[in-house]
């Protein structure tokens, strides 16, 4: 019985700590990352294909060795 009603103090203690006390019109209006987020995908892919680049021309240059 103690334990439960310790518990139930616990979480009562911890929602209250969650809460926030200011008001949601008062808040810093939230700025859009979409663009930024544009050009790492877009900078991602370049490097993906640079990459990829890089290997196939390893894998041809080992073939030629591997040739001769």
């Amino acid at each position: 019985m103690k334990k439960i009603v310790l518990s139930l103090a616990l979480v009562a203690m911890m929602s209250v700590s969650f809460v926030s006390c200011k008001d949601a019109a008062a808040e810093a209006p939230v700025t859009e990352e979409a663009p930024v987020m544009e050009e790492a995908v877009d900078a991602a892919a370049e490097a993906v294909d640079t990459a990829a680049a890089a290997t196939e021309a390893a894998a041809t240059a080992t073939e030629a060795a591997a040739k001769k």
